[in-house]
């Protein structure tokens, strides 16, 4: 697999010098925007094309975009078109700020091997295959449907997953999400991923 350049990865992102010199390529360090150099309590790293199954990383595209960590800002404007673009069936979970350390997406083929609960995995398929309907706040066909915390407060909570959540088009989904984000004071994002394949869902650790 090939790797794309931070560059024509992320041209609109200003990259921090000292994250791109010999001492960071030596370490294996990935690139940091500029505006962590002083700006720290709100940290996301984010691998766009990465997965993890069974403990293993899976790229999924070829040429790779390259892991790199962002401030909130940067974060949410490039996380932001993406999700606007992505054509597919999105379930998404508000993580919970005080706790969450990872924001990822599986896919609905991948949820046994990234290690979703069956009784999860199940409860998240019949929602995908049921539909959304409308979207709550326009009348475009729903691609997403967002699971508030207050109704979904966790995914042990099997039930609530069956009968709560509020369908969104791909614009309203998008922009709950980067609104989310934003309302987050501080955070520490080991791992945040882009979606990918048909249908799947955002989920939190």
């Amino acid at each position: 697999m090939s790797q794309m350049s931070y560059e024509s990865a992320y041209p609109s992102i200003p990259i921090l010098p000292r994250s791109r010199n010999w001492w960071a390529w030596l370490k294996g360090s990935a690139a940091e925007c500029a505006h962590l150099e002083h700006e720290s309590e709100w940290v996301a790293t984010l691998l766009p094309d990465t997965l993890y199954l069974r403990g293993k990383r899976v790229v999924q595209r070829d040429p790779a975009r390259p892991e790199i960590v962002l401030c909130r800002t940067c974060f949410t404007d490039t996380l932001g078109p993406e999700l606007y673009q992505y054509p597919g069936l999105v379930v998404a979970f508000e993580p919970d700020p005080d706790v969450f350390t990872q924001y990822f997406y599986v896919a609905q083929p991948d949820f046994a091997a990234a290690g979703v609960a069956p009784e999860v995995a199940a409860a998240i398929e019949k929602r995908l295959g049921q539909g959304f309907g409308a979207c709550a706040r326009c009348a475009k066909i729903a691609t997403w449907l967002w699971f508030p915390r207050d109704q979904v407060p966790s995914l042990d909570e099997v039930e609530k997953i069956a009968a709560a959540g509020e369908p969104l088009c791909a614009t309203h989904g998008a922009r709950q999400l980067c609104e989310t984000f934003e309302q987050i004071q501080e955070a520490n994002l080991f791992y945040v991923n882009l979606p990918y394949g048909e249908a799947g869902a955002y989920l939190w650790i």
